[in-house]
């Protein structure tokens, strides 16, 4: 594991993972690929292009472009490949379903194919707890039944029995880690805490849905990253491995964390419409992990707080995104409604 390509690396995991890598191994390369979406940003990776030039390249373009995949593989002699690359968002994927079966099912195929063919040594494939479905009791094993409830998780599911599949049929040497709620830098704003975190720093409302007693599992991403790595370098060839800290607190819990960290005022919280099929819980059991000798590091709340630090001390990445019309419209669109109809209940 030499020449390793990243797909998806400009998001916020996949960016994440890269600076971890090229951080911990000096005799690693890495090339990342991504289409550049909305949540794929250059800017997430500008500290690793200056800082590691000659062990990093980019590669702008799409996991469903067969022709550029097998042709980026070929150029950089790529030996190893993390697939990020992904449709995430639960809440976008109920209104536009199809890119997320064309990126997660498709394009996982179409890596999968790359990597049979050029005979790579491994296929990692980034899952989500959310292949689990709700969890009302108990905690998921990576041997449960997949029983996903939003298109998202359907998708990512559909991508893991892809990549099991080519497993089985052609003995393609594959790894999966299925991950928790990740928080960290550079996530994108739509997601629930630094969209709260940087709604509260303008004093804006926080939308909660339903009842607010959801309850996440959040992992800070660089704890993610170390769990990656421990499956890459110890992890058995055909196995699944759940990522996560091994415990859960309430949406509502979380939302007051961010609001003490900010010295907010919970006055902001403003109680919305759920949205369909919401899950009530994840939880992970991670004993299969930590048997590798990984251990989580960051509780859920030191986790929430940490990330609150890293949007205040950033905010030169995050306002042009909120700035922007394409970000005030999905807002617009996902919030408008729910918020104008609390505040009328309220």
């Amino acid at each position: 594991m030499r020449h390793i390509m990243v797909t998806g690396g400009a998001g916020f995991i996949g960016s994440n993972f890269v600076r971890y890598m090229l951080q911990n191994y000096p005799a690693y390369n890495i090339v990342v690929y991504d289409k550049l979406t909305y949540a794929g940003r250059l800017e997430n990776l500008q500290d690793v292009a200056e800082a590691f030039e000659g062990r990093y390249a980019f590669v702008k373009g799409d996991i469903c472009d067969a022709d550029r995949v097998e042709q980026t593989i070929k150029q950089h002699r790529i030996d190893t490949l993390i697939n990020f690359a992904a449709e995430t968002h639960v809440d976008r994927s109920l209104v536009e379903p199809g890119s997320f079966i064309q990126t997660d099912v498709y394009g996982t195929y179409v890596l999968l194919e790359a990597a049979r063919k050029f005979e790579l040594e491994r296929y990692h494939q980034i899952s989500t707890d959310e292949v689990y479905g709700q969890v009302l009791d108990g905690r998921s094993t990576e041997a449960d039944h997949l029983e996903p409830r939003s298109p998202y998780a359907a998708s990512k599911a559909s991508g893991d029995l892809m990549v099991l599949a080519y497993q089985e049929s052609w003995n393609l040497p594959i790894t999966i880690t299925r991950g928790s709620n990740n928080i960290g830098p550079y996530q994108y704003p739509e997601k629930v805490v630094p969209l709260f975190t940087t709604n509260a720093i303008d004093d804006r409302p926080l939308p909660v849905y339903g009842d607010g007693k959801q309850m996440r599992d959040y992992q800070y991403v660089l704890d993610h990253c170390t769990g990656i790595d421990t499956v890459l370098h110890k992890g058995v060839l055909g196995e699944i491995y759940n990522v996560g800290t091994g415990s859960e607190i309430t949406n509502i819990e979380m939302t007051k964390i961010i609001l003490h960290t900010l010295g907010k005022s919970e006055n902001l919280i403003q109680y919305v419409e759920d949205r369909p099929g919401h899950d009530r819980r994840y939880a992970l059991d991670i004993s299969k992990l930590c048997a590798l000798g990984w251990n989580s590091t960051v509780p859920c709340e030191a986790a929430i707080e940490q990330t609150v630090h890293w949007y205040v001390a950033n905010a030169w990445w995050w306002q042009p995104i909120k700035n922007g019309e394409l970000y005030k419209a999905y807002y617009a669109q996902q919030y408008a409604q729910r918020l104008e109809k609390g505040a009328a209940v309220g």
